[in-house]
């Protein structure tokens, strides 16, 4: 893994600062052994970053910064409901990777057919409205829809009035772009109509604001036992989550025969338990107590006073849907690099820069002559989600960055994020946020790339001799 880690910044002409997770348990655990794994990561990394220097044209001295974190770090991220366009149609449809087959209204009032369609960045749609709130994708499908049908000439052809010549020979020439269009957006609309018919067949937006109020101290367990009574038909899948959530929030929950009542008040079977109980497998807080029992779910995130795993940032953010307020941990982590505040005790480098150069990684700081600070020596192109495109009610899709200039060779140095154990959809939205926020180019990479069940079934599938095994091999990078 290391290695191959370490051809992408050499390919790339990058020589990063090593940041890692540091080890948190000492007591020879299999937590312990795991947390571990972060650091023995980097320690091999660094050890072939330095071998690189010798290569011709490559940096030597540190160009972006890397941070190496494993899922212990945030286990609520991967099984919460994220309320993106992205994460709802890889949630809630029966998508086969980015392939999906969506029922389409027949033509001239025929039978809907079906199309296989593949949701990626060369789909202008897709790549502008991915990140947003299924709310808010929803309500400009439909402006784009309307604005596009009411400006394109093709479109107004039945209207009352006779047409010259020309004016026929344009509209004939506008059919093929109208009718292409029209059929993406009503891919879309299709798409975000399904979506919406499930979070409303499936109640989600109780389940996700249940969630939502677990995750930030608002809610206490007669909220929990309430919702699950009254959503006994909700899936196996749905209660779990909740669950797991309510677990690493309030561990002490789940000690002795609690955790029994509740399982059968979801009427969840043990096998369907074990995501619960082998999540203290990826990692405990140093801090946990353990039981009468000698087993405790002391989870990471789970100790706080008032019993949040999350500080609330309304009023700090400019979202405004309702079941936006929930991010990953990875995007307070990010935010504390850039300005050089990560604890070093908690997160731990390989390469500890100065003191006065961590101002310079900023893309608003200068360097002491006055000039910009140095990029890579990489040409940096721009990658496709920047790019503007043709959007299709005749806009530019450029709100894919908002109010960013989308040319990474005025933005600062970056920063590249490493997940061992699975990376989420929130995380990737979050790295694309912040790229836009802080003006950095923000690369995730891990493990694997985990949507809920996926994320779920390897849980159930742990044990204490995986533990132990050597960490998979390096996915993809995002």
């Amino acid at each position: 893994m290391a290695s191959r880690l370490a051809t992408v910044f050499a390919s790339m002409k990058e020589f990063p600062y090593v940041r890692y997770r540091a080890p948190r348990e000492q007591d020879g655990s299999p937590a312990a052994t795991r947390s571990l794994i972060p650091f023995k990561l980097a320690e091999i990394l660094w050890k072939c970053l330095e071998k690189y220097k010798s290569i011709p044209n490559y940096p030597q001295t540190e160009t972006c910064d890397l941070l190496i974190l494993d899922r212990s770090v945030d286990q609520i991220a991967p099984v919460i409901h994220e309320w993106t366009y992205d994460a709802m149609c890889h949630d809630l449809l029966n998508m086969d990777g980015n392939k999906y087959v969506v029922e389409l209204p027949g033509k001239h009032g025929g039978p809907p057919v079906e199309k296989e369609v593949i949701l990626d960045d060369n789909d202008p749609v897709w790549l502008e409205l991915r990140h947003a709130h299924i709310a808010d994708a929803s309500e400009r499908l439909h402006d784009k829809m309307t604005t596009f049908k009411s400006k394109n000439k093709a479109a107004n052809i039945n209207r009352d009035g006779e047409l010259s010549t020309r004016e026929l020979q344009k509209i004939v020439q506008a059919l093929p772009q109208y009718n292409e269009t029209v059929e993406k957006l009503t891919l879309h609309v299709e798409i975000a109509g399904t979506i919406n018919e499930c979070i409303r067949d499936m109640r989600l937006r109780d389940i996700g604001q249940l969630e939502q109020d677990i995750v930030f101290g608002d809610a206490a367990a007669k909220d929990v036992i309430n919702l699950l009574r009254s959503l006994q038909d909700a899936s196996t899948e749905n209660k779990l989550r909740l669950l797991m959530i309510y677990a690493i929030v309030y561990p002490e929950k789940f000690e002795g025969n609690k955790a029994t009542k509740l399982m059968q008040l979801a009427k969840l079977t043990p096998e369907d338990m074990k995501a619960i109980n082998n999540m203290k497998y990826l990692g405990g807080s140093p801090q946990s107590k353990k039981s009468s029992s000698g087993f405790s779910l002391k989870f990471d995130g789970g100790q706080k006073t008032k019993h949040a795993a999350r500080k609330d940032r309304t009023g700090e953010e400019e979202e405004t849907w309702q079941l936006f307020r929930f991010y990953p941990m990875l995007e307070e982590l990010l935010e504390n690099l850039n300005k050089g505040q990560l604890p070093k005790d908690e997160y731990a480098c390989m390469n500890e820069p100065a003191k006065d150069s961590k101002s310079q990684r900023s893309t608003n700081s200068t360097a002491p002559n006055g000039r910009r600070p140095a990029h890579s020596m990489r040409s940096r192109r721009t990658p496709a989600w920047a790019r503007g495109h043709c959007s299709d009610d005749g806009y530019s899709s450029d709100s894919v960055l908002k109010n960013v200039v989308p040319d990474f060779r005025r933005m600062g140095q970056r920063i590249f994020v490493f997940i061992i154990g699975g990376a989420t959809r929130s995380e990737l939205r979050a790295c694309h946020k912040l790229t836009a926020k802080l003006r950095r180019e923000v690369i995730l990479g891990s493990t694997s790339f985990d949507d809920p069940p996926q994320y779920i079934s390897k849980l159930q599938l742990l044990s204490e001799k995986d533990i132990l095994k050597t960490p998979p091999k390096p996915h993809n990078w995002s």
